[in-house]
């Protein structure tokens, strides 16, 4: 192992923090890899919503939706409604939904109540529950707006978003076989659930890095990339939870952005140092995995310019 993963590994091994699996790219080529016992597909969680993210790119230039295109399009709010006085989802913007600005309090169909729900028809469960504020305005990370979206994405294309993704994607960045739980009724998880090495999250990050151009096809619109990773909407947290929030991403410190899931699975992007940071976790401390990128592998990506 090279001298860019040595502290970095000898950090999480003296904090005991669970990472798993590591990728270093720079300048389109693995710097430096390092695994725990192996590379095994593991869940990603909610790296998942930025692969959604993608489908949503593809769809808007295709003019399969909009960004304006509404929930009530696709959905019912239920008749009457539980408060007349209340906000409906059913004016909901596909916008609202990718910036996590839906007007919930207490976001709904987290994994625990996605286990446990009664209805079966989550898109009916989401549409019968009033919002707390006016949406568009305030930031809560909320895994069934991207659910939404992908029930959306789906009930305007006529496919799943992980269908419709294989060949787009999936393939062209040789990720086969994909698996992406979906709900009771078939629609494609969205929010969570995609399953993916550390090495195909890496080549996930070189096609961010590079604009959506691989291998010199455009997979993905690059202006599509531009605003997803670009600050949309202010974020409450602290460190690189409140740098801010794109469609689907979060962006960090230092410049960069990321896509990441629960118990540490990330995948950092550096534009301005051409390189991409790629790491499968069983951790909750994500935060100490993250200041540890800053400050054992940046200043190598930084030496490597």
């Amino acid at each position: 192992m090279s001298s860019v993963l040595n502290t970095f590994v000898h950090h999480i091994e003296a904090q005991q923090l669970n990472v798993l699996s590591v990728r270093v790219l720079q300048h389109g080529e693995t710097r430096e890899q390092w695994n725990r016992t192996e590379d095994t597909r593991r869940l990603q969680h909610s790296i998942s919503k930025s692969f959604t993210c993608m489908a949503i790119g593809l769809a808007l230039d295709e003019g399969i939706l909009t960004l304006e295109s509404r929930l009530g399009e696709y959905f019912t709010w239920p008749t009457p409604a539980p408060d007349l006085t209340a906000f409906s989802p059913s004016d909901l913007t596909l916008y609202d939904l990718l910036r996590m600005s839906s007007g919930h309090d207490v976001p709904v169909l987290w994994a625990e109540e996605r286990a446990t729900l009664k209805e079966k028809d989550w898109t009916k469960y989401y549409m019968s529950l009033p919002l707390d504020r006016v949406p568009g305005e305030t930031f809560t990370y909320s895994s069934a707006d991207t659910f939404m979206i992908s029930a959306m994405f789906q009930a305007a294309s006529g496919q799943t978003v992980k269908d419709y993704l294989i060949p787009r994607l999936f393939e062209p960045l040789g990720v086969f076989n994909v698996e992406w739980e979906t709900s009771p009724l078939g629609i494609t998880l969205g929010c969570a659930g995609l399953q993916l090495t550390t090495e195909e999250l890496g080549r996930f990050g070189q096609l961010l890095l590079q604009k959506g151009n691989w291998k010199g096809t455009q997979l993905i619109p690059a202006e599509w990339i531009d605003l997803a990773t670009t600050r949309q909407i202010a974020t409450p947290g602290e460190g690189d939870w409140g740098q801010g929030y794109g469609y689907q991403f979060w962006l960090c410190s230092h410049n960069a952005y990321r896509a990441d899931g629960a118990y540490g699975q990330l995948c950092v992007v550096l534009p301005e140092l051409d390189a991409v940071v790629a790491i499968n976790s069983d951790e909750l401390n994500m935060q100490a995995i993250l200041d540890l990128i800053w400050s054992e592998i940046l200043p190598h990506l930084e030496a490597n310019l």
